[in-house]
């Protein structure tokens, strides 16, 4: 009987195992019930016509109807077609111009927001820098239409300066312009991101920097720009990717000379183009996870706590 007795602990023991096995499954399923909604609605409204798009850009069209012709005829004529890359090349431009300058505008703004604005005035510069959001995203583009436009706020101020005289275009209806309405329209996203992370900063390292004898340029560059990496590429990510899409501002602010990939695929799917739009989409998908990779790469692990 004592010989058993381990045997006997041991299977009870197993056996106990054994039930709490589904107890344990139920347990952790249970803590991801949270998140089914969000799941089924990105699976809904993102994955599902990411899917279509992908199928459609590899069909054609004949008699504006859909044809299951499984080839690669839409991306291929799209490459060698000089205006769609032309087109496509002048928005990764685009987006890298708007995305540096608005960065290199939001983060002096929040460095000087952080050091040398009291506390309790941060939030309220900070709402005066969202408060656009307040308004439609139409109205606010529609905006630059009357201060860029023959009799606009530019021009009047101009005249009265005695600078120029009658109405002039410098800006409306050419991609200057649309440079301008995209800095003006993804700095709040920039000073947001970078507010976040400059506010957590422990400044005593910059102090301790300038007493090493750093100058406050090279205190700067040394110590506070290797721990923003993280904040700064994020804060790109967020106003890059936003840019490669857009389509409203550069037709209403950029006219024919601010077209912009967006706009071509609008053109296609209106066009009941639906593969050669699809496959346009894909590219700009696929140049966006490229750079979100390069993105993950440039960056270790450990600038998120040092952010």
């Amino acid at each position: 009987m004592a010989t058993n007795r381990p045997a006997a602990a041991a299977a009870a023991l197993s056996a106990d195992a054994s039930a709490g096995r589904p107890r344990a499954r139920w347990r952790n399923a249970a803590q991801y019930a949270g998140f089914s909604p969000a799941a089924v609605l990105f699976g809904l409204f993102f994955l599902v016509p990411l899917g279509l798009i992908v199928v459609y850009s590899f069909w054609r069209t004949k008699d504006y109807s859909l044809v299951h012709d499984w080839n690669l005829g839409n991306y291929r004529t799209f490459i060698h077609t000089r205006t769609y890359i032309k087109t496509f090349l002048k928005t990764v431009v685009m987006g890298v111009l708007a995305t540096t300058t608005t960065i290199a505008l939001a983060m002096p703004f929040c460095y000087w927001l952080v050091r040398y604005v009291p506390k309790r005035l941060q939030r309220t510069l900070l709402l005066l820098v969202v408060l656009p959001f307040w308004t439609s995203y139409l109205l606010r583009v529609y905006s630059w239409v009357a201060i860029l436009g023959d009799n606009g706020a530019l021009n009047t101020i101009l005249n009265k300066l005695g600078v120029t005289s009658g109405g002039h275009r410098y800006l409306l209806y050419d991609n200057p312009g649309v440079y301008l309405v995209l800095v003006y329209l993804y700095f709040p996203f920039a000073v947001l991101t970078l507010y976040a992370s400059l506010e957590r900063f422990d400044w005593n390292l910059l102090r301790a920097a300038r007493d090493l004898g750093a100058t406050p340029g090279r205190a700067l560059l040394r110590v506070v720009a290797p721990q923003m990496r993280l904040s700064i590429a994020t804060a790109s990510i967020f106003v890059f990717i936003p840019i490669l899409g857009e389509y409203l501002a550069p037709q209403v602010v950029g006219g024919t000379k601010g077209v912009m990939i967006g706009n071509l695929i609008a053109n296609f799917f209106a066009g009941f183009l639906l593969p050669l739009g699809s496959a346009a989409s894909v590219l700009v998908a696929l140049v966006i996870v490229v750079l979100l990779v390069i993105f993950r790469r440039s960056l270790d692990t450990g600038d998120v706590y040092a952010s």
